[in-house]
């Protein structure tokens, strides 16, 4: 294409994680690659890739460099735990879903804010799954690209150029107020985690929640990211959940 776009300025890019989740076909990671390559995207991160050789994918044309740097990791958790905000991706077809969902225009705007002052990771699942419950609980919202009902959803590496295309264009529309002088930055997801995990530990210890239901833990990650809490804030209430913990007799290693 002839025309030129008006892209996020280069420091907001760098704070963009793309995350594969479960990707099962090499060919799909690669055709990714090529659309980060395409609009200025540096961060790539696979969790959990179907395929080792991956990285050799010939679909990565011209981006066979960001391809071979890609970040990999085992968990979800470890792939967003430096991102302040976190937003998973559905062709919302017979989901239940219990986040809140945007459209792309919509949910782009508030990515495109949150880019400019913390990281942001931007999940995309499995071929034949999409994101599962549990994947999604890592989530703040989710964002859904506007197809027709009849064929829902996208090919992933179709689906992951449209979300750039809509993170960089029209910046000038875009732009946000810089945030006020002295606001405390939002909580990464690392530390939003290690709150879920103590409140957790403290809920199954008082017999609140069932220590054998895994739907609790979700249902709980979620709670906790719907307060979009600040940094400090995060630190409070962990600091808190700790000390109940010591008054319950509950030793954990992680919230020591």
């Amino acid at each position: 294409m002839g025309h030129r776009m008006r892209t996020l300025p280069t420091a907001d890019l760098d704070n963009l994680r793309v995350v594969l989740v479960a990707t099962r076909n090499p060919l799909n990671i690669g055709a990714s690659a090529r659309a980060l390559s395409n609009f200025g995207v540096q961060r790539l991160r696979v969790v959990n890739p179907y395929e080792v050789a991956f990285r050799e994918a010939r679909s990565a044309v011209g981006a066979s460099a960001l391809l071979a740097k890609a970040e990999q990791y085992d968990r979800v958790a470890e792939a967003v735990a430096d991102c302040s905000l976190v937003v998973g991706t559905t062709a919302a077809i017979r989901r239940d879903l219990q986040q809140r969902m945007y459209r792309l225009e919509a949910g782009g705007r508030i990515i495109k804010r949150q880019l400019k002052s913390a990281p942001v990771a931007l999940l995309f699942g499995s071929e034949r799954y999409g994101l599962s419950n549990e994947e999604l609980s890592h989530c703040h919202w989710v964002l859904r690209i506007p197809t027709r009902e009849e064929h829902g959803s996208m090919n992933l590496g179709q689906a992951v150029a449209v979300c750039l295309y809509e993170l960089v264009r029209g910046r000038k529309m875009a732009l946000a107020k810089s945030a006020p002088e002295g606001k405390s930055k939002s909580a990464t997801s690392a530390e939003v985690e290690r709150l879920t995990q103590a409140l957790l530990k403290v809920l199954r210890e008082s017999e609140y929640v069932n220590p054998r239901k895994v739907a609790a833990e979700e249902k709980l990650r979620r709670l906790v990211r719907r307060m979009e809490l600040n940094a400090n804030d995060a630190k409070v209430f962990l600091g808190m959940m700790r000390q109940v913990a010591w008054k319950l007799g509950v030793t954990d290693k992680d919230n020591g």
